[in-house]
């Protein structure tokens, strides 16, 4: 007696490229890039919440019933809305009941979306409320697509922009990221160029070189440095015991930057920690000939450290930068937004509350 035909595995298609898509409808139905490309135009390109509705599959009814069953998307809802000013922060509860947090940014010229690409983060830094959470688990890379389609289509933001600086180290979360980067990239869907995408880290040197190896050519590679010797690097940021700054800086050297490109910088300033003259010159001598761009961020408070920290003044942030300029390092202050909501710099997470404790 023949065994009975298990039903096909879900269809997760916020997780797959075009091309995979029609891979998928071949080997399960026959049928190839006709169909995907459809899905794709009427879930990426215009956020439709019935995709099957689509005239090319409204003319092929079996094939419509048949992916009804197996189309799966991220359990993902929206469950609270904050604004500041022109910055908006959003959260999102995920089908495990796990809570992350996403930030539109508003500038002149394009919309940035500011991308979580874990539950938590287990980097620990010592100024940031994500490390304070600890590590729940990684996004897929649906629920990483997820985001951009929510900021589009559900809050009508005209995102052109993505950064991925929300909760989470992205290089902790490698495979997951690339896949999304994949599906962000195609171009029969949202079609994001590199060169609209940057990746942070605060220096997972394994990522970096897997990174070197298979990031699209133009990809913008951004560092959380925050302090150029490893004694204080270590105590802010416990990553550095495992690469210090030796090791990072190798990395970055060996990094297949394109031609023209910068390594993004970011510093925390911290009063009275990693803002003195000292530390510039640090910097300075750490950057030395990499072709690097600095920006320097004052301590927003509000962190898992938040007792420890204190933030600059604004003539605190003017003469460090000041001090940078001198030693001839490019580098500009930039300045903190969404505040008011716990959506700036080193926020995200503070009051999110899912399982494993966070909140």
């Amino acid at each position: 007696m023949p065994e009975p035909l298990l039903p096909a595995p879900p269809l997760d298609l916020l997780g797959l490229t075009c091309a995979e898509l029609a891979g998928e409808l071949k080997r399960r139905h026959g049928k190839g890039m006709y169909h995907a490309a459809a899905l794709a135009r009427e879930v990426f390109k215009r956020g439709s919440p019935t995709p099957l509705a689509a005239p090319e599959f409204v003319r092929s009814p079996v094939l419509a019933a048949c992916l009804a069953r197996e189309i799966r998307g991220p359990d993902c809802r929206i469950t609270a809305r904050q604004e500041d000013g022109e910055v908006r922060k959003f959260a999102t509860t995920l089908a495990d009941g796990a809570v992350i947090e996403t930030v539109i940014i508003p500038a002149r010229g394009r919309t940035t979306l500011c991308v979580s690409s874990q539950v938590g983060c287990r980097m620990g830094c010592r100024f940031c409320a994500t490390g304070a959470l600890g590590f729940s688990r990684d996004l897929t890379a649906a629920e990483i697509v997820w985001q951009v389609l929510a900021a589009r289509f559900e809050l009508g933001a005209p995102v052109d922009n993505l950064v991925f600086m929300g909760m989470g180290e992205p290089l902790d979360n490698f495979d997951r990221l690339m896949q999304a980067l994949r599906v962000l990239g195609d171009p029969h869907g949202l079609g994001f160029g590199p060169r609209r995408i940057t990746v942070s880290t605060a220096g997972h040197v394994e990522g970096i070189r897997r990174l070197a190896a298979q990031a699209p050519a133009g990809l913008h590679l951004a560092v959380s440095l925050n302090a150029a010797d490893n004694g204080l690097r270590s105590a802010l940021m416990p990553i550095n015991r495992r690469y210090p700054l030796e090791v990072l800086r190798e990395a970055l050297a060996s990094y297949p930057l394109p031609k023209g490109g910068v390594f993004l910088i970011e510093y925390v300033l911290l009063a009275g920690l990693n803002d003195s003259r000292e530390q510039a010159h640090r910097l300075a001598v750490f950057l030395g000939d990499l072709p690097a761009r600095v920006n320097v961020i004052g301590y927003n408070g509000g962190a898992g450290g938040a007792t420890l920290f204190t933030p600059p003044s604004a003539e605190d942030v003017r003469r460090f930068c000041h001090w940078l300029a001198e030693e001839k390092v490019f580098v500009r202050a930039r300045a903190s937004r969404g505040g008011g909501i716990r959506a700036a710099c080193g926020q995200l997470g503070a009051r999110v509350k899912g399982p494993g404790g966070a909140g």
